[in-house]
């Protein structure tokens, strides 16, 4: 049986994660799955955005307990346990829009933080709460997280394992929006639309450019930015967007 239930919107693809009798907790079956399904959207031309979501009450609860419990320090490190997931993610050329109902506590935070854009519903709890089972965030919780909110906040969430409310991640500017919660799927999935009504090159470059934003300083960013925008000169979409506003008419994407 699947761990996922995956489907199209237009030109959306979605990704729901579907273990709800473990809480839709990340075992290596559904990261598999998912860095597949992720994949697959990935270079379907006919998709310009990816929606990932999971239930009403339970985004990801985390990490598989009954298979994380059986590793050892050996194993993880020579199998470099997660590291396939935020590489797999990361190699994601397409917008990919985070959609939270419920908890996303643990690794399911940090799967929340590996989306491009990240939106939650009303009832949305998020946390890095591995100190309560004696660990440590291992996808990118120490890192991601004090890049979205600072050092304090972070600090504080992760060593006390204390969880934040949607509301107080937006304040933060972890979240992008938040919606009621029978309003989030549909109104992201509107938002992934929008967005797959752009030129999709053109996406993808913005998209690298704000990441490389996290790893570069400000003169290499801006030399990056500069790089990729003169770029853009050389695609026929920017030639058409330019003569669609001259001509006060609707562009017609080539995605070239």
């Amino acid at each position: 049986m699947s761990m996922l239930l995956v489907s199209r919107a237009d030109r959306v693809g979605v990704i729901t994660l579907n273990r709800p009798n473990a809480r839709n907790a990340l075992s290596n079956a559904l990261i598999d799955e998912l860095l597949e399904a992720l994949k697959i959207f990935d270079i379907d031309p006919e998709v310009g955005a990816i929606v990932l979501t999971g239930g009403d009450s339970m985004f990801c609860a985390g990490a598989d307990i009954k298979e994380l419990k059986e590793l050892t320090m050996v194993r993880a490190y020579m199998d470099r346990f997660l590291q396939k997931l935020n590489d797999g993610v990361a190699t994601i050329r397409k917008p990919v829009l985070g959609a939270v109902n419920g908890y996303a506590l643990g690794g399911g935070c940090e799967l929340a933080m590996m989306c491009d854009i990240l939106y939650a519903a009303d009832n949305a709890v998020f946390g890095q709460v591995e100190v309560k089972i004696g660990t440590i965030p291992g996808a990118g919780g120490t890192q991601r997280l004090i890049r979205a909110i600072g050092k304090a906040k972070a600090m504080h969430l992760i060593l006390t394992g204390d969880t934040f409310t949607a509301q107080e991640a937006e304040m933060a500017g972890l979240v992008a929006k938040v919606f009621p919660a029978d309003r989030l799927l549909k109104d992201v999935i509107e938002i992934g639309q929008r967005i797959s009504g752009f030129s999709s090159p053109v996406i993808a470059m913005a998209k690298e450019a704000v990441n490389e934003a996290q790893e570069l300083g400000l003169t290499e960013g801006q030399r990056f930015e500069r790089r990729l925008y003169h770029a853009t000169f050389g695609l026929k979409d920017s030639k058409e967007g330019m003569n669609a506003f001259v001509e006060k008419r609707k562009p017609q994407w080539a995605n070239e």
